[in-house]
């Protein structure tokens, strides 16, 4: 069961990435949506949900088995907040670029009160601050879309 977890948190691994694990993770999220999803909200919302849920319980394992608060390696929360940012975006390129920088900006500056989250305990703390950052992207694509 703990490799199910770390497998889970980093993202089949991707939280391994020796230079931005955070990025990797995103990036993951990003081409899975594209590829995957293809911007169906159907499959994408739910995926986000499942995605948050098992991944608070594995972040919160490998945090605790790794003794760190909020290990780097942990990419599952990006995941699902990239997800979350690209509800009901269409699947173009440029779109989704958009949304990959929006959201790697607002999970590097942890804006008020995303910043709060993070204090959090555990996986609760782990995954909630993307979810915001996620939140925070959703936005300010559909605005984009909307005036697109």
């Amino acid at each position: 069961m703990r490799s199910i977890h770390y497998l889970i948190a980093t993202v089949l691994g991707a939280g391994y990435s020796p230079t931005a694990p955070g990025t990797a993770g995103t990036l993951v999220g990003l081409l899975v949506a594209y590829f995957f999803f293809q911007g169906d909200a159907a499959w994408l919302v739910p995926a986000t949900l499942i995605a948050t849920a098992i991944g608070t319980y594995s972040a919160d394992f490998v945090e605790k088995d790794d003794g760190i608060q909020d290990p780097s390696k942990v990419v599952v929360d990006e995941l699902a907040g990239m997800w979350l940012g690209l509800w009901f975006v269409p699947p173009e390129p440029l779109l989704y670029l958009i949304a990959f920088g929006l959201f790697r900006l607002f999970d590097v500056s942890k804006l008020y009160p995303v910043n709060r989250l993070q204090d959090l305990p555990g996986g609760w703390g782990i995954m909630l601050d993307d979810i915001g950052a996620g939140i925070y992207t959703l936005l300010i694509m559909q605005i984009i879309i909307y005036f697109w």
